[in-house]
């Protein structure tokens, strides 16, 4: 009878092995491996050139796959939830964002964590819906994480995932290309993890010079941020190389971290600094560059429990970095206190200086 025993507990032990092994090795063989610099297409291309003469707005707004909303935590940040509550949840946060982006009305849309088709997102095409609500902008879309399936948590796993970064102009853009940032997680977590990038969009002006706008979404939970350290590096090195060529350039998006000239202690919370959240280096900072930050209203909550006004740790971690030859005219923040994403909108409106 002990023989026995001990040959079914092999046999399910051996069937396990290979069931993962088999799993790793079919993720292995299909993993998303973009390369250094990659075109991308554009979808209802415009013809409108920016006025160098007259101010225009952008908003970076990272939408939290339309399924972090108010009431939802998640698991990578101490939670337990790893998708959105429900379809019907799904839709009803789309729509809002939707709502949001037409009041705001600004000339260029910076978006971080819009799906194509995932579970958490229960299948839906957020960039088809966002593009279908906004037709008057052309699109750019990036993927920044694809995987075919994500098996934590084990209860109920993140599941598939194709995801990325959304960029909208009411202006024309005359190329686009995703550039892949380096610092990866040890194999085999990479497999399941982002695939961090930066889209470039080249806008022509009409004083016959070139605006570069960036959208970027930096990590987020590597131990002490140091693959952070590497993608900073890498756009510190980039942007040396634009400003040298005498480039507009304007940097939006989710830094993942608490960015300079905001106090996240202002805030009200009952939590600790969390693990993941980083300072921005000091030393990062580029000559003459400025950042168009709101230090007022907070950009991000934590998401080990649902947001509670007062009791979640808050931060300023969304905003733009503008070459000196960008005038700042404004910068605000919309304070949706976390109702459909756990990250609120920022608007900034510039001007370009005369060369």
């Amino acid at each position: 009878m002990k023989r026995l025993i001990i040959r079914f507990v092999l046999s399910i032990l051996s069937i396990a092995i290979i069931f993962i092994g088999g799993f790793v090795g079919y993720v292995s063989l299909t993993d998303y491996k973009p390369k250094a610099i990659e075109p991308l297409l554009i979808r209802h291309p415009v013809t409108e050139t920016i006025n160098a003469t007259k101010p225009f707005t952008i908003t970076t707004f990272n939408i939290g796959y339309a399924g972090l909303d108010a009431k939802q935590d998640f698991f990578m940040d101490g939670g337990k939830m790893s998708r959105s509550s429900s379809l019907a949840q799904t839709k009803n946060n789309m729509g809002a964002i939707t709502a949001t982006m037409n009041q705001l009305n600004s000339d260029i849309y910076l978006l971080q964590e819009v799906d194509v088709q995932a579970s958490r997102s229960y299948q839906l095409d957020e960039v088809d819906t966002i593009i279908d609500t906004l037709p008057q902008y052309s699109s750019v879309f990036a993927y920044n994480y694809k995987t075919p399936w994500v098996p934590i948590p084990i209860t109920k796993p993140m599941g598939k995932v194709e995801s990325g970064l959304l960029s909208l102009s009411k202006f024309h853009i005359s190329n686009q290309a995703r550039y892949d940032l380096p610092g990866k997680e040890n194999w085999p977590v990479q497999l399941f993890e982002l695939d961090r990038a930066f889209v470039e969009m080249r806008l022509p002006v009409s004083n016959g010079q070139e605006l570069i706008l960036l959208n970027l979404h930096l990590s987020a939970f590597d131990k002490g941020g140091t693959i952070r350290q590497q993608q900073l590096q890498f756009l510190s090195q980039y942007i040396e190389k634009q400003v040298a060529e005498g480039h507009y350039l304007i940097i939006g998006g989710d830094w993942n971290h608490v960015l300079p000239g905001t106090d996240s202690t202002k805030f009200p919370t009952k939590q600790a600094w969390p693990e993941w959240l980083q300072n921005f280096p000091e030393d990062f900072t580029p000559d003459g560059f400025q950042w168009a930050v709101n230090a007022d209203i907070p950009t991000v909550r934590t998401l080990d429990v649902a947001y509670t006004p007062g009791e979640n740790f808050l931060a300023v971690i969304d905003g733009f970095l503008v070459s000196s030859n960008v005038e700042i005219v404004n910068v605000s923040t919309e304070n949706l206190q976390f109702s459909n994403s756990d990250h609120n909108p920022v608007t900034a409106t510039f001007k370009l200086k005369a060369e």
